[in-house]
């Protein structure tokens, strides 16, 4: 079931209290390295970085009234999630994060098309999270986004 909070701080509360101070850790550390420009909303039920509608007034081709979204940290059921649209649409920036994740974590990689997720809070490497959150500016998410994924 997706939140229906609506500030990030509401949704960390409702965060499983075994869980919380490693998605609070999580969360600062994604913060803390994002480029500027990217925006930190509450989106999907889930804590949401977007390329906010002044910097792309064209908005998430899907519901032109949202922002464009990049990224998504969620406390789902069994797991922590982390939702990166970059490894999805740039193959290199894919490679490069499994090759990392294999060098910083002793678990498996569990992961979809945009989705890590962790069973295991202690398994997260909060560093390497933080420095794949740096791994591309607003303007090179709009570039891959635009080739990628919008309609043309």
């Amino acid at each position: 079931m997706q939140s229906t909070v609506l500030t990030p701080e509401a949704y960390i509360a409702g965060v499983p209290e075994e869980r919380r101070a490693v998605f609070l850790k999580l969360r600062n550390e994604i913060k803390k390295n994002l480029p500027k420009g990217f925006q930190e909303i509450m989106g999907y039920g889930m804590i949401g970085y977007v390329v906010p509608h002044k910097l792309y007034p064209a908005g998430y081709h899907c519901d032109p009234k949202l922002p464009l979204p990049f990224m998504n940290l969620a406390s789902q059921k069994n797991f922590i999630a982390v939702y990166h649209m970059g490894i999805y649409a740039k193959p290199s920036l894919l490679k490069w994060f499994i090759e990392e994740f294999a060098k910083q974590s002793s678990a498996k990689l569990d992961m979809g098309k945009s989705c890590i997720r962790f069973k295991k809070p202690e398994n997260i490497p909060i560093k390497l999270m933080g420095e794949l959150a740096s791994k591309m500016t607003v303007d090179e998410w709009i570039d891959c986004y635009e080739k990628g994924f919008k309609r043309k």
